[in-house]
């Protein structure tokens, strides 16, 4: 079960990650100039351009891989290992 487990919070915060980073910088790239971040506006104030994704939504996909992977890591924390919980302990009786 927990290898399940393993392997679909590593998948999901790899993927939403790499969306964020990798994914959406490639699709900003193709779809041409501005590569700023921020609407780019003239001597009059007007916007002229604007990104196709906005940065709040790409830092959000990044920090909700971020957060997957905290709460894998408080997952296995909180779970004990397979080989504690079969291992028995023993005591001596008086």
């Amino acid at each position: 079960m927990t290898n399940i487990i393993d392997k679909a919070a590593m998948a999901l915060s790899a993927g939403l990650m790499l969306l964020g980073l990798i994914g959406m910088g490639i699709l900003e790239i193709l779809v041409g100039a501005p590569y700023s971040p921020a609407p780019i506006t003239n001597e009059a104030g007007e916007v002229v351009a604007t990104p196709l994704i906005s940065p709040q939504i790409r830092t959000g996909i990044v920090l909700a891989g971020v957060a997957v992977l905290g709460l894998y890591a408080a997952y296995k924390i909180v779970t004990p290992l397979a080989a504690d919980a079969a291992a028995g302990r023993e005591t001596m009786a008086d």
